[in-house]
């Protein structure tokens, strides 16, 4: 499948996210199976297929399950900041070691102007076919999904602050006493 699940995980849960592809992924990955197909153990297509069709529902069930695995990992001391911070770090070294400086900034400066320029047709009018449901429905998604790589390129060269991401845990950790979800 092309459908790249794991960076729609990301934006939506980044507890879970974070914990994809690193030591405790299987918990990541259970508990997004548990979240989106009530089960623990669905195999790695499946999960793929119910994260590319999640109805809002599903996908505010896997806030919350996002929710309750930060608060586990915290319990089992587990720091996902540190495993996060350990990931960009090896992508940075990896950079360093290949003397490639030339592909990361084409890429980078592709992804954030074809944002840019998706945003700019949207707002100009330049989109056909936006009264549609459907077709409303399929650029905002892609609009989301290329606003996620652009944010993961600003992260990477002018870092993320585990101060912002303290800040919306403390957000989520107040709708969540009101009853809101944010």
């Amino acid at each position: 499948m092309d459908f790249d699940w794991k960076s729609l995980v990301r934006t939506v849960a980044p507890a879970i996210g974070t914990a994809l592809g690193g030591p405790v992924g299987g918990l990541a990955v259970q508990a997004i199976s548990n979240a989106l197909l009530a089960k623990p153990d669905a195999p790695e297509e499946e999960i793929a297929l119910a994260v590319s069709k999640a109805t809002p529902e599903q996908l505010l069930a896997l806030k919350k399950a996002d929710q309750d695995f930060a608060k586990e990992m915290r319990a089992l001391d587990i720091d996902l900041e540190r495993i996060s911070a350990g990931d960009r770090d090896s992508a940075r070294k990896r950079e360093a070691a290949t003397g490639d400086k030339i592909t990361p900034r084409v890429l980078a400066v592709v992804v954030v102007g074809g944002f840019l320029g998706m945003v700019a047709a949207v707002l100009l009018g330049k989109v056909s076919g936006i009264s549609d449901p459907v077709a409303a429905g399929m650029i905002g998604t892609l609009i989301g999904y290329v606003s996620a790589k652009a944010d993961q390129v600003v992260s990477y060269y002018f870092g993320s602050s585990a101060g912002s991401a303290a800040k919306n845990a403390t957000l989520d950790k107040l709708a969540m006493q009101k009853g809101e979800t944010r």
